[in-house]
């Protein structure tokens, strides 16, 4: 039963903070910041949120500037949820890099090309040659 109320309560977390982030970052043109995962601690006094950043060559700087302003985050979310919960948890912010993380195993997995030698062009021509 506790474990119900904790995913419920990590599914409105994560719904606010996407919605105060993406409020946040209508001004910063061309960022794009995602709340991929939220956690909450059984007593629901810890919220850590998993964030993924774009571009991602700039997400150290924002989650510095995110961390910077975490008092205030924490504000405006307890403006939204005051009525759903007595406590507003403490936030914790960490940088969710799997889409990174996929792209490069993407990278890897692709074929690349290789030029074919003058001596395996001629090796699998004579191979059939002696099979007939």
């Amino acid at each position: 039963m506790q474990e119900t109320r904790q995913n419920r309560i990590a599914r409105l977390l994560q719904k606010e903070l996407s919605t105060i982030f993406q409020s946040q970052t209508r001004m910063m043109h061309g960022v794009l910041v995602s709340v991929t995962r939220v956690r909450i601690s059984p007593d629901l006094s810890i919220c850590t949120a998993h964030l993924s950043i774009f571009p991602s060559d700039r997400s150290e700087e924002i989650l510095k500037n995110i961390t910077a302003n975490e008092k205030t985050i924490r504000y405006e979310l307890g403006t939204r949820v005051r009525n759903q919960l007595r406590i507003i948890p403490e936030l914790r912010f960490f940088i969710d890099d799997s889409l990174d993380y996929l792209e490069r195993i993407d990278e890897l997995l692709k074929p690349h090309p290789q030029p074919l030698s003058e001596g395996e062009g001629g090796t699998s021509a004579g191979g059939s040659e002696g099979d007939e």
